[in-house]
Order: structure tokens, then sequence, then C-alpha cells
């Protein structure tokens, strides 16, 4: 055999070698691509987190708000009630009015107190999600890296390796469906 032969079998054998590892490339870009994917989701499932955690204290402040009233204007009928004053049909009118907001406070608290609930029980939701798409990010992220140790061992256990941990990652994006 003359050496150019010999060069040719070589850059033979080392292109075959390449070309055997383009299913490990090839996945590698897909893990990257569904990385991206789950990431941005994640990151939108917590800001929606974030956001339905302000609307469930808005809604608590309002109930707040609002049950401070009722007390406040309980405690002053009761003073009122109890006090000499001078214009007794000016009293007499404010007790009726104030019975009368009492018994509309009375109707709303509970109504704000479940709309308050109700919100809070979104956030735990969307942070359930939230958490989901995390553990998929990061089972995804290692699956990546554990095949790229293919490329440097040439050893494919790396790659099988990673597609576990991989096939990990997407069940448990796809188990965010099964939350909602």
């Amino acid at each position: 055999m003359e050496s150019n032969e010999v060069q040719e079998l070589k850059e033979h054998a080392e292109h075959g070698q390449e070309s055997g590892l383009r299913p490990v490339a090839f996945t590698m870009s897909l893990l990257a691509v569904l990385v991206a994917v789950t990431t941005v989701l994640g990151h939108r499932t917590h800001t929606e987190a974030v956001l339905k955690q302000n609307q469930a204290t808005d809604q608590w402040n309002e109930y707040q708000a609002k049950k401070i009233r009722s007390e406040i204007t309980k405690h002053a009928d009761d003073i009122l009630a109890v006090t000499a004053v001078a214009d007794k049909d000016k009293a007499a009118k404010t007790l009726k009015d104030d019975a009368d907001r009492q018994a509309k406070w009375k109707d709303e608290l509970p109504e704000e107190q479940k709309k308050a609930e109700e919100l809070q029980d979104e956030v735990k939701k969307a942070e359930a999600r939230a958490d989901r798409y995390d553990l998929s990010e990061a089972l995804l992220e290692i699956g990546l890296v554990i095949t790229s140790v293919t490329l440097l061992t040439r050893s494919r256990i790396y790659w099988y390796l990673g597609m576990v941990f991989s096939a990990g990652g997407i069940l448990s994006a796809l188990s965010v469906v099964m939350l909602k």
C-alpha cells in the first residue's frame, strides 16, 4: 500500500466515526431546543404565579378593608347608642343607615373571602406547574450535558444515559397538562 492509500483509508475511517456521531449531535440540538422551550414556559408560569399572587393580595386587602369598616362602624354605633346626643333623630337615622351597611357587608364579606381563597388556590396551581417546568428544565439540561460527553469519549453509553434524563425532563414537562 502506498502512503496516499493509507492516508485515504485513515480519512475514511475518521469520517465514518464522525458520521456515527451525527445522531448524537442531532439529539443535542433537539435537547437544546427543548431546554429553551421549557425555560420560557417555566418563566411564564412563574410570572403567572406572581401576578395571581398580586391579585390574591389585592383581594385579601379588599376583604380586610371591608372587615375593618364593619368593625369600626359597629364600635361607633355602640358608642352612639350609649352617648347622649343633641339630635336624636339624626342619631337614629345614622344607626339605621349603619345597620343597613352592616347587613350589606355581612353578605359581601364571605364572597370577598371566597374570591381571595380561589385566587390563592390559583397561585398554588401556577407554582406547582412552574415547579414541574423547573424540574423538566434541569433534567433536560443534565441530559444535554451527559449526551455531549459522548462527543468527547466516543462512547454511546453516555448518549443513552443522556436520553434517559431527557425522557424524564420531557415527561415532567408533559405532566404539567395534568395539573390544570
